[in-house]
């Protein structure tokens, strides 16, 4: 990847609904390379798809909680089953395997603390666990999906 891909990935992460036009101007390409780029860019995985950022408080859905999971068997058929299950629940809006003294953190977005229980219910309903703890956000002061993408050193 060199300085201008970077730029590219740069001025996508800020707004994916620019036109080439746009993008090509602000890299400072001419459409077709820079189009050719992008393209490249999705081919190889590093672009893995755009999409809108919407509000989760304008969609009814205003809270967050933090799910640490500890597992009671560390197998790769209990994983499987695991993963499978919470994989599934369109509530979990990001599912991480950790190292520490938990072995799973989820992120979780629901309505209200009613529409947590329920995703708790079935949440331990699916497969045995040791220990769930939900820890729940007041406040989001910072939420980006944009990651930092570093320039090269200018010889």
């Amino acid at each position: 990847m060199d300085v201008i891909d970077r730029k590219i990935l740069r001025e996508l992460q800020a707004d994916a609904s620019i036109s080439i036009a746009e993008l090509s101007d602000r890299v400072g390409l001419s459409q077709t390379p820079c189009w050719k780029r992008v393209q490249k860019l999705e081919a190889a995985g590093v672009i893995l798809g755009r999409v809108a950022l919407l509000a989760p408080e304008k969609l009814g859905l205003g809270l967050t909680v933090f799910v640490s999971i500890e597992a009671p068997d560390h197998s790769d058929g209990w994983l499987s089953k695991f993963a499978a299950a919470v994989s599934a629940m369109p509530e979990v809006m990001e599912f991480y395997r950790m190292a520490g003294d938990v072995d799973y953190m989820l992120r979780v977005v629901v309505a209200d603390m009613a529409a947590y229980d329920s995703f708790y219910k079935r949440l331990i309903g699916t497969i045995p666990l040791k220990n769930v703890t939900s820890r729940f956000a007041m406040e989001r002061i910072k939420s980006t999906t944009a990651y930092q993408i570093a320039m090269p050193a200018k010889a």
